[in-house]
């Protein structure tokens, strides 16, 4: 089974501008998401698909692969499957160019669910948390799975809603950005009108559910955490630092 990568990086940024080129431990952003998303095992090639010559230019220059996409693109998955329509592969990864703290592990156990099962469409990532300011941030989404580990619901709002305090704490699953597509469906879910729940929430993969389609969560334990302010910099950056602190060697993940 063939598997692409594919980090969707768009200059342009509402909340940080030029986000993915923003400097992180003197790297910019999307060096960081493309070295760890390298170090992916299962992973037959990688590529940034972006919309502006900075960014080409900024991820050749680490001799990353980068290449140009439409500018118009409403949503990553839509970026990503503009390059699955001119590369030949059986599952593509939508990698978020906002998460340099994603682990390249994470990345491979999303891969091996669909070479398990390839007649799968969507699978996505999610870790278990116990933390209530994560809970209740509407920036953090959450996800609730059925009996067979698909989901649900995704949403900004805390759920499950625990109507008694549960005697062991909170425990939710907190959604992470990177997505899993056979390829033929990809093409046709960003042919669909966004839905109802998807114009409310602003999350594109509330639309696969609209249409019945399941989408497998796969529990991992390697958390993320997605960059949209300047905040988030500084978080990410500190965790960094720590992380060097650990292992002056290498930066492990």
């Amino acid at each position: 089974m063939k598997t692409v990568g594919v980090i969707p990086a768009r200059l342009g940024s509402t909340r940080l501008h030029q986000k993915v080129l923003r400097l992180i431990g003197g790297k910019p952003m999307i060096q960081w998401v493309w070295e760890r998303a390298r170090r992916a095992g299962k992973l037959s090639d990688l590529i940034v698909a972006c919309d502006d010559s900075k960014v080409r230019e900024c991820v050749e220059s680490f001799h990353g692969r980068a290449v140009m996409t439409r500018i118009d693109h409403l949503n990553g998955s839509s970026r990503v499957a503009e390059i699955a329509k001119r590369e030949e592969a059986d599952v593509f990864i939508n990698i978020q160019g906002d998460e340099p703290l994603i682990h390249p592990s994470a990345i491979d156990e999303l891969v091996t669910y669909f070479e398990k099962d390839p007649k799968i469409k969507a699978a996505t990532l999610a870790v278990r948390k116990t933390n209530g300011e994560d809970y209740q941030n509407p920036n953090v989404v959450k996800v609730v799975t059925d009996g067979q580990g698909c989901a649900l619901y995704f949403s900004r709002s805390p759920i499950p809603y625990f109507r008694e305090k549960p005697a062991g704490g909170i425990s939710f699953l907190k959604h992470l950005g990177i997505y899993g597509y056979q390829k033929s469906f990809l093409l046709e879910f960003v042919t669909w009108n966004p839905g109802v729940l998807e114009e409310k929430e602003k999350l594109e993969q509330l639309r696969i559910l609209e249409q019945g389609i399941p989408i497998h969560v796969v529990e991992t334990s390697h958390d993320s955490w997605s960059v949209d302010t300047a905040e988030d910099l500084e978080v990410v950056e500190s965790k960094l630092k720590a992380r060097s602190a650990a292992s002056p060697s290498r930066d492990r993940g």
